[in-house]
């Protein structure tokens, strides 16, 4: 009778353990972070570093050759349209164009007695020819000797301040050679480099606004004036816009650094767009997984690329409705209909998702 109740215990003991060890085990869901399939060029914005530049920045040099008399300004001064900048001394080109002046009167007065002579039929009008073409060539020497004294003051052609000065007086510089470097106080322009594949969507650009670290709560707004059609050395293509001023009393200085946004016009098409880490490939075809929120799964979707942006996204075609909510992380460690835990969608700011 003992024998026989200790062997019961034991089976007792043995089923226990048994049912203990076939115990299901607790499944573990994964985390899947997210984002919304956006139309392709809506609130499609991307933003590049630029530089201030003044609208008119030039270099000022007489146009003849001579000692320099008078320098009227220096470095950092403002100056006004027509003000006189510097002077060369003019003591040969006065003496020229007095020489000049007495002949062109005299050739003048001649010339005038032929051609009213010639209205009368006094003359022949061979002789009418002659007096007329001596005129037009003494008018031209007068003229230009006249521009010549002229050009003996430097002034300046609009308001603005003087960067630099090369020569101070009593130097003989040659006709051309740069005196002055002057920028003016109009509206400032902005110049920014963007690559081959911007260039080529610049009929898409809408609008465009810069932003300034010293002016924190001021967007200014820009006008394109050019995009240059030759890239640079880096493969770059060089666009220039003017800030406008819309009231503001500050505008930017040259030399300033900003960076530029440039927004796209909306498009009404089919294309999607997602960030690029939300791709991969299967046999051979690009793919994604789309989340269903209703039964907190995902699902083996086939898309067709159009194309590759250089923002880190990714322009669909074909497979994905804007709004659909698909995997954009960690898309190498799923299963189909595999249930997923949602993490926060990456913020608007951080296009692609690369952070």
């Amino acid at each position: 009778m003992k024998k026989v109740s200790i062997m019961l215990l034991g089976g007792i003991i043995i089923l226990f353990s048994a049912c203990k060890s076939e115990k299901t085990p607790k499944t573990e869901i994964k985390t899947a972070r997210v984002c919304t399939a956006l139309v392709y060029g809506e609130n499609h914005t991307v933003t590049f570093p630029g530089k201030v530049k003044a609208s008119s920045d030039i270099n000022l040099s007489f146009r003849i050759s001579g000692p320099i008399s008078n320098i009227h300004v220096n470095e950092g001064e403002f100056v006004r349209k027509g003000q006189v900048l510097a002077e060369m001394d003019d003591r040969d080109y006065r003496i020229q164009f007095s020489a000049t002046e007495a002949e062109y009167n005299q050739i003048k007065g001649e010339a005038e007695r032929v051609i009213k002579l010639y209205e009368q039929e006094s003359i022949s009008e061979n002789d009418y020819e002659k007096a007329v073409a001596g005129l037009q060539q003494i008018t031209a020497k007068y003229n230009a000797h006249k521009n010549a004294l002229a050009d003996t003051k430097l002034i300046a052609p609009f308001d603005g301040y003087v960067q630099k000065r090369w020569y101070d007086k009593d130097e003989t510089i040659s006709a051309g050679m740069p005196v002055f470097s002057i920028i003016s106080i109009g509206e400032p322009e902005v110049t920014v480099n963007i690559p081959v594949g911007y260039f080529i969507q610049r009929d898409k650009f809408d609008s465009f606004t810069c932003a300034f670290d010293v002016y924190p709560e001021t967007v200014f707004s820009l006008d394109l004036i050019s995009i240059n059609q030759k890239a640079n050395l880096n493969q770059l293509y060089t666009m220039r816009l003017k800030v406008r001023a819309n009231g503001n009393k500050s505008l930017p200085t040259p030399g300033m650094s900003t960076m530029v946004s440039i927004s796209f016009k909306p498009e009404n098409s089919h294309l999607v767009c997602i960030p690029m880490t939300a791709i991969f490939e299967k046999d051979g075809q690009s793919a994604i997984w789309v989340y269903n929120p209703t039964q907190q799964t995902i699902q083996f979707r086939p898309v067709k690329l159009s194309e590759i942006l250089t923002d880190g996204t990714v322009v669909i075609s074909e497979g994905l409705q804007a709004g659909e909510t698909v995997v954009s992380a960690g898309v190498h460690t799923l299963q189909n209909g595999e249930h997923v835990k949602l993490l926060p969608e990456i913020s608007q700011t951080n296009v692609g998702g690369m952070l």
